[in-house]
Formats: structure tokens, C-alpha cells, sequence
């Protein structure tokens, strides 16, 4: 079954960006002048490089989003456009809750995964029916959209595209997503539908405020089948010091399928970000995203986002890094990487 199906790298060239558009009727109603910016920043660099997916419970704004980007793209000759479907929606994660999409024998086809909001902590049900709206929509074509009767969110899963899954046990073990499934059980749903023929477990490691239950995206990502990148505490005092330290120990300890280490890049630490009620915010840089031509590197307005374009600029020489202000988007506990999906060349339908 492995040699049928890929879970294509992130790195793989890519048709289109999916991005689910927030709205009042979400969390961010109260900071929607700070955040929206956000997604136009996002939007406006994805553009440059390939198509966009924008959904929106209000159709209004969307249409009105549809035509300004549009109009925007082909003013600058652009090769992104936009596709609008007006579709429900709890929330903005389209990382979370966006489908996943493989490669198989007969071609291309989307994992319509379930999706209960990170174990049941926020409502989840017109999420966990976007996929659907975006299928009958017809933006993936004919390409056939599978439902998989299996809580797992983009964001808890890493491929390096050549069968290899890195993951946490902290999320994917959590009794509140699959609890009749244990890790065997787990590697062999993701040989069948991902076409894996290894995960490695990563159980140490996590970020303050995070609501996902240490998604792998928050902490360690593939950048190359050889070389994974992470996220590390320089500061004995900071909490996060002793579970990133042994997070850093067990990924010094993985071994590429041929036995050799895998090349390791430490990612800089941004300075802790509070909210007005005190809770720290979880404020990462290894929640990239990598598109066709370029990394979208999130930043948080520290001191430390300047070393971080250095370090990303050193893993990725051959593509742009394009820093974007995400500090709105941590007031609700998620980044850059968390709000996009991207959907690998040939899936989508223009």
C-alpha cells in the first residue's frame, strides 16, 4: 500500500493556498481590524506565486474579497488567482480542518478527515463540514474527495514525501480525538490512506497556550528529507526549557531510513508574548509555510524576528522568505501555518 500513496512533502509544487476567511460570527469578532490584515498579507503573497482558496460564511464579503484580489493579481500580472465558495465555518484553521491530499496509482485524491475542534474544546460541527462545500463546489475537479472516519487536524502531522511521517504522541494519543486507537493502530491507518511506512514519535515537547495539544507545526518540521528544523528554549529559567530539551534530545536521536542522523537547525526563541488576561501566547517560527517559490514566515513584532529571516533564508537559500505579522493571529492561539492549507499541483479546478 506504501508504494501507492504519497502524502506529498509541503515542498512539492502546489496548485493553491486554502484559506477559511474569519468572520464576526467567529472568535475574532472583537480584533477583526487587527487580524483580517493578516490574511490580506498572506492572501496578497500567496498570489504571487500560485492560486488561493478563500471560503467565508459571509458572502458578501467574500464576493467583495474575490474582486479585489482578482483585480489586484492581474494589475501586477500575477499568476495567483482567487476562488471564492461561500461555505460555514466556526473558525479560521484551515490547517486543521482543510482536507489532506494524496497521490495514489489513480491519481490525485483529498482525505476529508473528521475534525472535533482539538478534542472537543470549542464547537466544531460547520468545520468539520467545509470540505464538503469546497468538493460540491467543484474546486477540486473530479477528483474524488474520501471521508475518513478518523479524528486527525494537518497541523499534527509532518511528510517529508517519501513515506516518512513525524508526529507527537502528546496530540495523536490524546483520549479525547481517537481513544480506541493506539500508536500500531495509528501507523497503520496512516500506511493505508497516507502511504507511510514509518512515523516517527515524537514524546516530549510544547508550547504554552496552545490549544492543539503540541502539534507538530508549533515544534519540529521536515524542510528536506535530510533536515528537520525545530524549536528550542536558550533560557534554563523559561518553562518550556526542560520538554524542548528533551524534545531536542529525542530528535538528535532519529534516524533517516538509510541509518544516518538527520541535519538539524535550531530555530531562534521569540521573547514571551502575554495577552491582557496574562496567559502566554504561542508564538513560534517553525509555524512556516512553504509555497512555490517561497516560505511565509510568520513574526511577532520581538526582537528575534530578524535572526529568524537569517536562519529561514539559511534553509530555504533557493526561495523568498517573506516575513508576515502574525502576532494578531497568536491572540488566538494559532499562526501562520495554522490558518493556510495548501493543496499540491494538479488538485485544484479553474
Amino acid at each position: 500500500m506504501s508504494s501507492k500513496r504519497v502524502l506529498p512533502a509541503e515542498w512539492a509544487p502546489q496548485s493553491a493556498v486554502m484559506l477559511t476567511w474569519p468572520h464576526p460570527g467567529t472568535d475574532w469578532a472583537r480584533i477583526m481590524a487587527d487580524v483580517e490584515p493578516v490574511f490580506l498579507a498572506i492572501a496578497k503573497a500567496v498570489l504571487r506565486f500560485e492560486h488561493l482558496i478563500i471560503s467565508c460564511e459571509y458572502v458578501a464579503r467574500l464576493q467583495e474579497l474575490g474582486q479585489e484580489l482578482n483585480e489586484w493579481s492581474e494589475s501586477n500580472s500575477l499568476p495567483g488567482r482567487v476562488i471564492t465558495v461561500p461555505a460555514p465555518a466556526n473558525d479560521t484553521w484551515a490547517r486543521d480542518h482543510g482536507p489532506l491530499t494524496v497521490e495514489t496509482s489513480d491519481g490525485l485524491a483529498l482525505l476529508d478527515f473528521q475534525f472535533n475542534a482539538w478534542g472537543g474544546k470549542f464547537n466544531y460541527q460547520k468545520d468539520n463540514a467545509l470540505n464538503q462545500h469546497l468538493a460540491n463546489a467543484r474546486v477540486f475537479g473530479n477528483h474524488p474527495m474520501q471521508a475518513v472516519d478518523f479524528i486527525l487536524e494537518g497541523g499534527s502531522i509532518e511528510s517529508d514525501g517519501q513515506g516518512t511521517i513525524l508526529t507527537t504522541s502528546e496530540c495523536l494519543l490524546t483520549p479525547s480525538r481517537n481513544p480506541s486507537m493506539g500508536r500500531s493502530n495509528i501507523e497503520q491507518l496512516f500506511e493505508e490512506l497516507l502511504g507511510a511506512d514509518r512515523v516517527l514519535w515524537l514524546n516530549h515537547g510544547y508550547l504554552a497556550g496552545d490549544d492543539t495539544d503540541s502539534h507538530i507545526d508549533t515544534l519540529a518540521r521536515f524542510c528536506t528529507p535530510d533536515h528537520i528544523c525545530y524549536v528550542a528554549c536558550p533560557d534554563v529559567s523559561d518553562e518550556h526549557y526542560s520538554a524542548l530539551a528533551a524534545m531536542e534530545e529525542e530528535l538528535q536521536g532519529f534516524r533517516q531510513k538509510d541509518g544516518t542522523p538527520y541535519k538539524l537547525t535550531t530555530l531562534p526563541w521569540p521573547d514571551a508574548i502575554y495577552n491582557k488576561d496574562g496567559e502566554r501566547l504561542p508564538a513560534t517560527y517553525a509555524n512556516f509555510l512553504i509555497i512555490n517559490g517561497a516560505v511565509l514566515l510568520p513574526v511577532y513584532d520581538v526582537p528575534q524576528d530578524q535572526d529568524a529571516i537569517r536562519v529561514m533564508s539559511q534553509i530555504f537559500p533557493d526561495r523568498e522568505i517573506i516575513p508576515i505579522n502574525c502576532r494578531p493571529l497568536i491572540y488566538q492561539f494559532g499562526s501562520l501555518h495554522c490558518v493556510t492549507m495548501q493543496i499540491p499541483a494538479g488538485a485544484v479546478s479553474l
